[in-house]
């Protein structure tokens, strides 16, 4: 089983922003495809002043600090 933590921020229709994070647990078969997967996740309210994450869409730039390093 794998164990994945996560973080990723987002806003609403209202223009809310909120910061989701947890942990996931992957599992998968001998041929390399998804057969378990459990999920936690919560959602926070933030403010946009107190959003961490800063790039278009798409996965983090490798030069951004990793969740440990920004304190999640």
């Amino acid at each position: 089983m794998s164990i994945r933590r996560f973080a990723y921020e987002w806003r609403d229709a209202s223009g809310q922003w909120f910061r989701s994070h947890g942990n996931e647990n992957w599992e998968f078969d001998e041929n390399g495809l998804m057969r378990y997967r459990a999920t936690s996740i919560n959602d926070q309210s933030i403010s946009a002043a107190s959003r961490l994450f800063h790039w278009p869409e798409k996965r983090r730039p490798d030069s951004h600090p990793a969740l440990s390093a920004l304190g999640l």
